[in-house]
This record gives structure tokens, sequence and C-alpha cells, in this order.
């Protein structure tokens, strides 16, 4: 599978108001303060922690690791360019971990290294967040291809919700909303940089069929709600 680079990239996910409203959200889950010690696993270009870093200026920057190394990465983080696995190994201590948008990547038995080393790296009281796609009714807009490959990763998502319940045990969920309003035209750029991974392993005459049908299929804005499935942890 391509690696996905653009999920980040002008689109709502990277939108001030997004990155906004998703913090207002974690500071529900976390006490935040100047000592809090945070890794971003598949962060990204690492707005969601280059937010916080700026409103909270921690003493230890937050630390985002990726497989990706995007150019326009966040300045006032800590990036790394690794696997996360690896990565936890180093033994470092964590209040915060936070995984969003992706344990779909893992295979199961990988997520269960995941959690277990997750588990160890946290500090006292500290919290692992997992941020995933609600997998009932989901109404990210998609096209014919794009929906059953969609639904297909989402079925496999229940899975894995299934695995961190039996490792992590001790669990709260709760959604994250967000409402979207984005002009066809931006969205349809969104599908061509193939922003979420159901569009990954497409033709290109897949993608441009696929287009065909979101220009007829809708609006020329396009107004729908992210939701997210949020599993909290606490040590």
């Amino acid at each position: 599978m391509r690696k996905l680079k653009n999920w980040d990239k002008k689109t709502w996910l990277s939108s001030k108001n997004y990155i906004l409203e998703f913090n207002k959200f974690l500071n529900k889950k976390v006490k935040f303060n100047k000592n809090t010690t945070i890794l971003d696993i598949g962060c990204g270009r690492a707005n969601i922690i280059s937010a916080l870093q700026k409103k909270y200026k921690f003493k230890n920057q937050p630390i985002g690791i990726d497989i990706v190394a995007n150019k326009d990465v966040k300045k006032n983080i800590i990036f790394k360019k690794i696997n996360a696995l690896k990565y936890l190994k180093n033994k470092g201590k964590y209040d915060v971990i936070l995984i969003k948008q992706t344990i779909h990547f893992f295979s199961k038995s990988n997520l269960n290294r995941l959690l277990s080393l997750s588990k160890k790296s946290l500090n006292n009281k500290g919290k692992i967040l997992i941020f995933s796609l609600k997998t009932n009714n989901n109404k990210i807009p998609c096209f014919k291809k794009m929906r059953k490959n969609l639904e297909k990763s989402l079925k496999r998502d229940e899975v894995l919700f299934k695995i961190i319940k039996k490792n992590l045990k001790k669990i709260t969920y709760t959604n994250f909303n967000f409402k979207v309003s984005i002009s066809k035209q931006k969205y349809v750029r969104m599908i061509k940089e193939r922003y979420i991974s159901c569009l990954l392993n497409m033709s290109n005459k897949e993608i441009q069929f696929g287009i065909s049908e979101i220009k007829s299929k809708y609006k020329n804005q396009i107004k729908f709600t992210d939701t997210l499935k949020c599993i909290c942890y606490r040590k």
C-alpha cells in the first residue's frame, strides 16, 4: 500500500477551526500544564501537538513520530521518522500518548504490541487516547467504490476495537464530532490527492470515475459531520 501523505494537508483536518475544536476536546480529557509530556503516534504534520505547544509552552516539547516525514512538519515539536513499535522500546515516559486515526495501519499482533508498549511508556496516571473513525453510519462523502473500501476498513476497525478493549480493559468511550463544510472543488482535490487510506490502492481510472460521481452526487458546498470514536485508557 502507498503511504498516506495528504490526510492533513489542506483538508478540514488541518484547518484552524478543526484543530481548535479537537484540542478543546482533548482538554476535557487531560489537565494540561507546562510539565505535561506528550507522544503523538502517527502525527502527520503535527498540527495538533504544535497547537498544544503554542498554548501551554511545555517544558519538554511534544514528540511526534511517523513513518512519513513531510517537508512541512511543524517546527515547535520534536519529530522523528520512525516505526512506533521501535520507538516505544526506547523506554521514554509520557503523560499522554495520542494515537489518532492510525490503528488501521497495524496488524492485529502489532496493535497488541503497540498497546502493551504504550502502557509501559505511561507515567503514573498517564493516559492513552485512541481516535478512530466512527464505524456505524459514517457520514464521510464517498463515491461507490470508495464507500465499499471504507466499509471494509471500518469492519476491520471493529475487530481492532475488540483487541483494544481486551488489552487495555478499563477504558471509556466518547465521540468527537466536527461539522464540516467544504466546497465540492476542494473535496475533489482531496480525493485526487488520496487523502484517506481507502483511496490509496485505487487506480487513476477508478479515482477519475469516482470524481465524476462526486460531482454529480453532491452540491457545490458539501456538509456533513465527521465523527471520531475516542477510546481513553488511564494508568
